[in-house]
């Protein structure tokens, strides 16, 4: 038996509730990890509140990124004792995830754990990092250099927005971070912003096109957010779209993209393909100052998880959640 957090829907209506579970339980597999830690993502706290349909089967772990030891292998890749990492493909949506301390899953999924991070460190950083990181390198693809102008950041105190800041800053861009939430400043400055805006000012309806003012944009918010940020992007920039926060619609015109020639890039954190994973987490290893993960991040108990769900979706916790679930 092992303790995991399991999201129930029947008759008595939708719950989530931290349980033991049987091993027997687990979904099928060809390799069982013994998870050290895991994380609550946005996506996470829509699963365990069900405040919005993201699960698509029942009973369900949640937890979308997970970083432990193989237990048992049948894959060729992994064997019993190898550290590994995952982030994405659907688990905590469709396949039992990582909010609990043991987890089977398709290999396929799995990359091994870096040797440069620990499995706290890998989840301090997770899908939210490594998002920030597809990003980032879908910039420097169309040729983004920090010489062509500001690099304006979205959701900047989000976990997307956090680790795009730190990362662009660190490589030597000048980041423009858009905020509603002015006691952040201080922490976005910390992390590299050498400009804050007020998010109102790209929330609204706006024109198709606007004043040119930053050479790319790395956007975790989408709808209007991501419509007026490329009527504001230079000629030639690249704007990336990695989220949804505001939501899921693009009231955009084709303006920005015919009359200046922006590029809008999507990022698919999801099912990207393993070598592109490796390339990333290579990067993050390389390109991340390690030493702003305790300001980004913080560590919870299992036990914890299920009510910091309902803070998380209320905007009242900062960056990344790290979950130890062992505790």
């Amino acid at each position: 038996m092992f303790n995991g957090i399991l999201i129930e829907k029947d008759d008595s209506g939708y719950r989530a509730n931290l349980r033991e579970i049987g091993e027997d339980q687990l979904p099928d597999g060809n390799v069982t990890v013994r998870v050290a830690y895991s994380t609550l993502n946005f996506k996470d706290g829509l699963a365990i509140t069900g405040a919005s349909p993201v699960v698509r089967k029942f009973p369900m772990v949640p937890g979308i990124d997970l970083a432990g030891t193989v237990d048992a292998s049948s894959h060729p890749d992994f064997k019993a004792g190898d550290k590994v990492l995952l982030n994405g493909w659907g688990v905590g949506e469709g396949h039992w995830g990582g909010l609990a301390q043991k987890a089977r899953l398709d290999g396929d999924w799995l990359i091994p754990l870096p040797a440069a991070f620990t499995e706290a460190q890998a989840m301090a950083i997770s899908t939210a990092g490594y998002t920030a990181m597809l990003s980032i390198l879908a910039l420097e693809r169309n040729g983004v250099t920090p010489q062509q102008g500001d690099v304006l950041v979205t959701g900047a105190n989000g976990g997307v927005g956090s680790f795009a800041i730190a990362l662009l800053a660190k490589l030597g861009y000048r980041v423009v971070a858009s905020t509603g939430r002015t006691s952040e400043h201080a922490y976005l400055k910390q992390l590299g912003a050498s400009e804050i805006i007020d998010r109102a000012s790209l929330s609204e309806p706006g024109k198709p096109l606007a004043k040119e003012r930053w050479a790319a944009v790395i956007d975790s918010v989408g709808s209007h957010t991501l419509a007026n940020a490329c009527a504001s992007t230079r000629a030639n920039g690249t704007v990336a779209a990695c989220g949804l926060a505001q939501g899921m619609d693009f009231p955009a015109s084709v303006a920005p993209f015919i009359l200046r020639g922006i590029t809008l890039a999507g990022i698919n954190s999801v099912t990207q393909p393993k070598a592109n994973r490796i390339v990333a987490w290579d990067r993050l290893a390389k390109d991340l100052d390690f030493a702003l993960l305790p300001l980004i991040s913080h560590e919870i108990g299992l036990s914890e998880a299920i009510e910091a769900a309902s803070r998380l979706l209320a905007g009242q916790l900062r960056g990344r959640v790290v979950v130890d679930v062992n505790r």
